[in-house]
């Protein structure tokens, strides 16, 4: 049975014997043109030569140059202009061989055979190669498929109706939606505009957009189709795949000022330290230092998985791999030393609001105290840039965590920072940051459990974890020292929607929403500045607040205090407004 198992050597063993008997087929078919159907028998022996010197030349140039690699289930255009060249190439060289050996070998060769013979072997040689590619798209159309709409440009429809229909796909393309391209008609498949898929086609069950549009604004206006599930097409380095959409993709909000040339030159030849390399903010960070050409990236996490991953994920770059505590001064110190940053970015916080307020001396330990840690060494070692990674639950805060950030902005703000230029920038939820409330409602879905929301009218803000890292780098890249960025996160979204919309993707309507109260130290909504007299930078996208300083050495003694006095009593007293919502 094995015999019969398609391998790479047969495959390629079969292709060249149907060669050399078209290369055959095609001169004796060119000599019966050549003489009208009666070849004179003098000429029995030159088709022979001719049939052995071509075979030879095609086959070892076929070879040579991977001709017999080719899938030709899956042959494209510029495949196919390769064959021809290489068809064409060969019969180039047998003309050479027939004027070398005109006097001895081929002598009185009939000239005008060459030519007839290339245009049959052509013939023939393209209708066996491409019968399969043939047959899939013209024959095998996969009528029980599921009805799928295709939403993409021109090119990128052609190509995916393409792959849906020879690849026996269980999406059955019906119609492409395309406003500027409408009317017209690819692979048999009609492209018309929204109005007229909304008239006329009922039962659409799947709908693929292309990489190339607005999934969040496609999803909205097809939702009127009661299409139930969507797919996004990627092509990735040649790599094509069909991916569920994701709540990610409907929440995006890609910042349009990116400006990855400034990046670049703040980052490019640095060393870099990152405090919480391995938490979701810091990870993606360590990602963007190494794609903006640090010299080197110290990653420095207290938790042994978070730093092998991403240290794995890193392994290539120039990377040194720290596993310590932000809250052991005398070890920091000696990292310092050693390898003296030019740029540190610190993420590293504990950041469950309930988690913080349930362990209120660790929160405070962790973010105040080990935050302080770091600062105070990179003025030490009088590192270039300090970039201290906020949150908008600083902003009258409600809770222990966002106190504790509250405080670390305002040492930021306060610290004699000598050669160091130090900056904050404050941000809201990024989407999908381990622990958030999408991968909480991902694993009830999965789960098959009801979502949990604790308030029908509670918001966030959201941000892609890219885009947030980026203009965190971009706000530190034009920071003169002292700042307090504040990332423009768009407008807040209700929990209650989030959820409905994932239920939504998830195609079950066997899950519903169970509200259970706000949590310990919860608002119902965030806020990303403290007043509005925020000023605006040379980015949309990046605003700066007006941060009145604290005096250093009353809050260096408060800091004091808070080690000793009750620690709820010395927070209020550095942050006035904290509201501790119990």
């Amino acid at each position: 049975m094995d015999l019969l198992l398609p391998t790479n050597f047969k495959r390629t063993l079969m292709y060249i014997l149907v060669d050399i008997f078209f290369t055959f087929l095609a001169s004796y078919i060119a000599f019966l043109l050549r003489f009208d159907f009666s070849i004179p028998q003098k000429y029995y022996f030159d088709i022979v030569k001719a049939f052995i010197f071509l075979s030879c030349i095609r086959v070892t140039i076929f070879y040579y140059f991977d001709l017999y690699k080719v899938s030709w289930r899956h042959f494209g255009f510029r495949d196919n202009a390769r064959f021809v060249y290489l068809l064409f190439l060969s019969t180039l060289i047998f003309l050479l061989f027939l004027h070398i050996f005109r006097a001895t070998l081929f002598l009185g060769f009939p000239r005008s055979v060459v030519p007839i013979e290339f245009f049959v072997s052509l013939f023939l040689f393209s209708a066996f190669r491409g019968s399969r590619r043939f047959y899939l798209e013209i024959f095998n159309k996969n009528p029980f498929g599921i009805p799928t709409l295709i939403v993409a440009n021109l090119q990128e429809a052609e190509e995916i109706t393409r792959n849906l229909i020879k690849n026996q796909s269980k999406y059955r393309p019906v119609v492409v939606l395309n406003e500027k391209a409408k009317g017209t008609k690819v692979n048999g498949i009609n492209i018309l505009g929204f109005d007229k898929i909304k008239k006329i086609y009922d039962g659409l069950e799947v709908a693929i957009i292309s990489s190339d549009f607005d999934v969040k604004e496609i999803y909205n206006k097809l939702n009127r189709l009661n299409i139930k599930q969507y797919k996004k097409y990627l092509k990735i380095d040649n790599q094509v795949d069909i991916k569920d959409i994701s709540i990610e993709d409907l929440l995006a909000r890609k910042p349009k000022d990116l400006d990855n040339i400034t990046i670049a030159n703040f980052i490019a030849g640095k060393r870099v330290l990152i405090t919480g390399a391995g938490g979701s903010i810091g990870s993606e960070l360590s990602r963007q230092v190494v794609v903006f050409g640090a010299r080197q990236i110290i990653l420095l996490d207290h938790s042994e998985f978070n730093l092998y991953q991403i240290t794995e994920e890193l392994k290539d770059a120039n990377i040194v791999s720290v596993m310590l505590s932000v809250q052991n001064r005398e070890a920091l110190d000696k990292l310092f030393m050693q390898y003296l940053p030019d740029v540190v970015i610190h993420a590293a916080a504990y950041k469950h609001v309930p988690l913080c307020e349930e362990n209120i001396d660790s929160a405070i330990e962790n973010n105040v105290f080990g935050t302080k840690n770091v600062i105070d060494l990179s003025v030490k070692y009088e590192v270039e840039k300090f970039v201290l990674v906020s949150t908008d639950k600083a902003v009258r805060p409600t809770n222990v965590m966002g106190t504790t950030k509250r405080i670390c902005e305002l040492y930021a703000h306060a610290i004699p920072s000598n050669k160091t230029e130090i900056v904050a920038v404050r941000f809201g939820n990024v989407l999908g940051s381990s622990g958030s409330v999408i991968p909480k409602f991902k694993s009830q879905i999965e789960k098959g459990e009801d979502l949990t929301v604790t308030h029908p009218e509670i918001t966030r803000y959201f941000m892609m974890i890219p885009e947030a890292c980026q203009l965190v780098l971009q706000a530190a890249s034009i920071a003169k020292g002292g700042e307090l960025f504040i990332l423009d996160m768009g407008e807040p979204i209700k929990i209650v929607d989030l959820a409905k919309k994932m239920i939504e993707l998830s195609g079950r309507d066997d899950i519903k929403i169970k509200f259970t109260g706000l949590r310990a130290g919860e608002k119902l909504y965030e806020e990303l500045l403290i007043d509005e007299a925020d000023l605006k930078t040379e980015y949309d996208s990046i605003l700066v607040s007006q941060n009145p300083p604290v005096d250093y050495e009353w809050l260096l003694s408060k800091l004091e205090e808070l080690k000793t006095r009750n620690r709820l009593e010395v927070l209020k007293e550095i942050v006035p407004e904290f509201n501790h919502k119990v």
